[in-house]
């Protein structure tokens, strides 16, 4: 059994990585970020809560995010491992976390604070089907235009410049210090996330010994 943790600032492709990791090595990729957008287009209780924090730009606090991921792996669906992408976020989260969860490694996608502005700002969101795009790397056939069902693209509601500097720095002040709690226990593998997806992929599966 494998169980992972990717982290890097948002909009450093850790998702894209993640999901690539599960599908070739059976893996659960648990997404807090998914999570939440599934409470908020299913309106549940919990919708109302997460999206006062996430509009602002502000990261949820950790008493919802621990509840949310805890009902989460409580499932335990995941038979052959799990990938956990968007938490621990600070020294608090990552605590509760080793003292429930042993993990075999964090994979830390490194990337410049001014090319994360420039991805995020050109995300798109199909408003139909919920798949993502980026104008930089994956633009659609048609512009505003969804190749798979023809939804219409939007922009998240948080991607706008205020909200995603001040996502970088609460990222820099408190996400970033557990990485030394990480170092100390000889957990991260780090891997330089300017590079295309493809090559990401293939420096993380090197570092971490992984064979499809």
């Amino acid at each position: 059994m494998r169980k992972y943790i990717i982290t890097g600032v948002q909009g450093c492709g850790k998702g894209t990585q993640a999901a690539l990791l599960a599908r070739d090595f059976d893996l659960v990729h648990i997404s807090v970020g998914d999570i939440f957008r599934w409470h908020i287009q299913s309106h549940t209780k919990l919708a109302a809560r997460i999206q006062r924090f996430t509009i602002e730009g502000k990261l949820v606090p950790d008493e919802l995010v621990e509840e949310v991921v805890r009902q989460r792996l409580d499932q335990h669906d995941w038979n052959f491992g799990f990938i956990l992408d968007g938490f621990p976020r600070n020294a608090n989260q990552a605590s509760f976390f080793l003292e429930s969860f042993d993990i075999d490694a964090v994979i830390l996608v490194d990337v410049p604070d001014k090319v994360v502005l420039d991805r995020i700002m050109n995300r798109r969101l199909c408003e139909k089907c919920g798949l993502d795009y980026n104008l930089i790397f994956h633009r659609p056939k048609v512009d505003g235009i969804c190749d798979v069902c023809k939804g219409n693209l939007v922009a998240r509601a948080d991607d706008n410049p205020e909200a995603v500097r001040s996502r970088l720095r609460d990222y820099h002040e408190k996400t970033a210090p557990i990485l030394e709690l990480f170092s100390r226990k000889e957990l991260i593998i780090k891997v330089d996330g300017t590079r295309d997806a493809t090559a990401v992929q293939q420096e993380i599966r090197s570092k971490l010994n992984l064979q499809k």
